[in-house]
């Protein structure tokens, strides 16, 4: 694929059931995020990176790592449990004109070996929301310990909404979901993000949302430009087990768009 040389992970998996998230990046999709490159860019704003010692969780393609990094932070560490995909991430960040200490470690982001209070900022995107209850508590357990009083921990995932949507809806919704991204999703509302975050003894700071429209045009063309929008879209077209995929993932988003949000969260420990 353009623009990647090394291989993204589940290649040896066919279109068909490999997760939804690598099946779009296999196509050329570099955003994978819910709320899109505008809310991750308002994440990392409020998550205070300049001059910060700085560890992402699960980074994927890079993506963010590359927005963090121009921002100036300390230090990066990226903890990410795919090697293929930590590849890529050290290919990313390598790829940076900057003088910033990086590290990309194959680890898994409930058991990152790093030592406790190392960190300023934590961050974490579209992750959580692919993990059942056990694991997300793991999860926020392990940015807790890692961080330092006073640090940050700042999540960008896929909510329910409204806070109180009948549990039948919430099952229905993560159901749909799971059959069109072949991974068992379970976001939460917004107000049980913040729960599980307070659960851990982190203090919400600051909430943000913005709509889910991972696969809609204006939303492809804002996060990939028109040139990567094109190229996204020709694959597409061009592959046909590809695109009923992706029509799937995109008619689950569109009927469910009413009880989908992006969120994104910022949450100190004391």
């Amino acid at each position: 694929m353009a623009g990647i040389e090394q291989p993204l992970p589940l290649s040896h998996r066919d279109d068909e059931h490999v997760p939804g998230h690598w099946l779009l990046a296999r196509l050329g999709k570099r955003v994978l995020r819910p709320g899109g490159v505008e809310l991750t860019r308002t994440l990392l704003a409020r998550a205070g990176i300049n001059g910060a010692d700085v560890v992402e969780l699960a980074p994927g393609l890079g993506r963010t790592a590359a927005e963090i990094i121009a921002r100036n932070p300390r230090s990066y560490v990226g903890a990410e449990a795919d090697p293929d995909a930590a590849n890529l991430v050290r290919g990313v960040v390598a790829g940076q004109s900057s003088p910033v200490h990086t590290e990309v470690k194959v680890a898994d982001a409930a058991d990152t070996g790093l030592p406790e209070a190392s960190a300023d900022v934590v961050i974490g995107e579209a992750m959580l929301t692919m993990q059942g209850d056990t694991a997300k508590h793991a999860i926020v357990a392990e940015a807790a310990r890692v961080l330092r009083p006073k640090g940050r921990y700042a999540i960008h995932e896929l909510a329910l909404t409204p806070d109180d949507l009948p549990e039948e809806v919430t099952s229905e919704v993560r159901q749909s979901l799971a059959r069109a991204i072949k991974v068992n999703a379970r976001p939460l509302t917004v107000a049980e993000w913040s729960q599980l975050l307070a659960g851990h003894g982190l203090v919400v700071e600051h909430v943000a949302t913005a709509p889910m429209a991972l696969l809609q045009p204006r939303r492809v063309l804002a996060d990939e430009g028109l040139l990567g929008a094109l190229q996204f879209g020709m694959n597409v077209l061009t592959q046909p087990d590809a695109r009923k995929r992706v029509l799937m993932m995109r008619s689950t988003f569109r009927r469910h768009r009413d009880r989908l949000t992006a969120v994104a969260i910022i949450a100190r420990k004391p």
